[in-house]
């Protein structure tokens, strides 16, 4: 631990003085290869974007650690993700098909919908809006004895949300089983954390909940990991939410609508850019005997493969039809809504 914020590996990916991983190189591998596509598709999925293919995009790149060292330390066939819209490499590791989230980013939520064996919500693009449903999530399993826990993530701009405060409430109360990470990539879209709250740390709100609170560097995957896993243990144990804050720097922009030069100093970017998890971890591997050139290029490889695989495959899929706007809004369409299907279908 360094000035109370968890941390096992330094900026240059070396164990700190007296830390022991609690992870084996296999797996440490396994995250790195899921870091490495997420980073593959931050890139095609931007170029399609430019291209006029996808719509907006929310690049993960810089938090890959915080996103898959949290989502690695939960049970997908048992535990609950609820995501924001910045947490793609989770969807994956929950089993939620690339080429069905590409199928959403092309607007064709139909064949894109979440299949039933797979234990998320949909992307939720109104901050902090998803925590309350988490918080009911987890309040239902509990009621029905259910095995599993939760997983809702959110970033540092959905902790000055009321929705926030509420499901923190709420499930302190409740003793719910739900795990809160907060992706602290110091900036809500173009407002500074600074602006946000005079709290050292977002984290140190958990108390008032009654709830357990870290902070974690989130550039480092094995403290998140261990973090996280000690999270799940509590909630698992029926021992109440954790609020975690992972301490992470969003490298690319907001999303693609988003022009992040126009607030944000490039040498602080730069400087960021140092503190890359995936040369972390790299590095980390490499003085293991677990890393070279030729693995990171059979890794690259693999995850241009990956990605390429899956947007042929959503290409693939039958095209939307205008229709479809009008179906799931409503079990029963309004008035209005029934006219306006009608004359959109009289126009084609």
């Amino acid at each position: 631990m360094k000035d109370g914020i968890h941390q096992i590996l330094d900026s240059d990916g070396h164990l700190r003085p007296g830390t022991i991983p609690s992870l084996d190189e296999e797996f440490v591998l396994e995250a790195l290869r899921r870091m490495m596509i997420s980073r593959e598709c931050d890139a095609k999925f931007t170029a399609l974007n430019r291209q006029g293919r996808l719509g907006v995009v929310s690049p993960v790149e810089g938090q890959e650690a915080s996103v898959i060292g949290s989502a690695m330390a939960f049970e997908p066939q048992t535990d609950w993700l609820i995501p924001q819209y910045r947490e793609l490499p989770a969807y994956l590791i929950w089993g939620f098909p690339l080429a069905k989230h590409i199928l959403n980013l092309m607007g064709n939520p139909i064949p894109g919908r979440i299949p039933h064996d797979v234990k998320m919500l949909p992307t939720q693009i109104a901050i902090g809006a998803q925590l309350p449903h988490a918080v009911g999530l987890a309040w239902g399993l509990q009621i029905q004895g259910i095995s599993g826990i939760v997983l809702a993530y959110c970033g540092d701009g959905a902790t000055s949300e009321g929705d926030f405060h509420e499901a923190c409430n709420l499930a302190g109360v409740l003793k719910a089983p739900i795990v809160f990470f907060v992706q602290n990539n110091q900036w809500a879209i173009s407002t500074p954390r600074s602006y946000q709250s005079a709290a050292r740390y977002l984290s140190d709100r958990a108390p008032g909940y009654g709830i357990a609170g870290e902070v974690v560097d989130g550039n480092d995957l094995l403290a998140v990991y261990d973090v996280t896993r000690d999270a799940v243990k509590r909630a698992r144990a029926g021992d109440g939410p954790t609020l975690i804050e992972a301490l992470t720097y969003r490298m690319s922009f907001h999303n693609t609508s988003d022009q992040p030069s126009r607030y944000r100093d490039a040498a602080e970017v730069n400087e960021q850019r140092r503190l890359d998890p995936l040369r972390r971890v790299q590095a980390y591997l490499a003085s293991r005997g677990m890393w070279s050139d030729e693995r990171e290029r059979l890794f690259r490889e693999e995850a241009v493969q990956y990605v390429e695989a899956a947007v042929n495959e959503a290409l693939q899929a039958q095209p939307p039809e205008p229709s479809q706007i009008f179906d799931h809004v409503f079990a029963e369409l309004t008035p209005r809504q029934r006219a306006q299907r009608r004359g959109l279908l009289a126009a084609e």
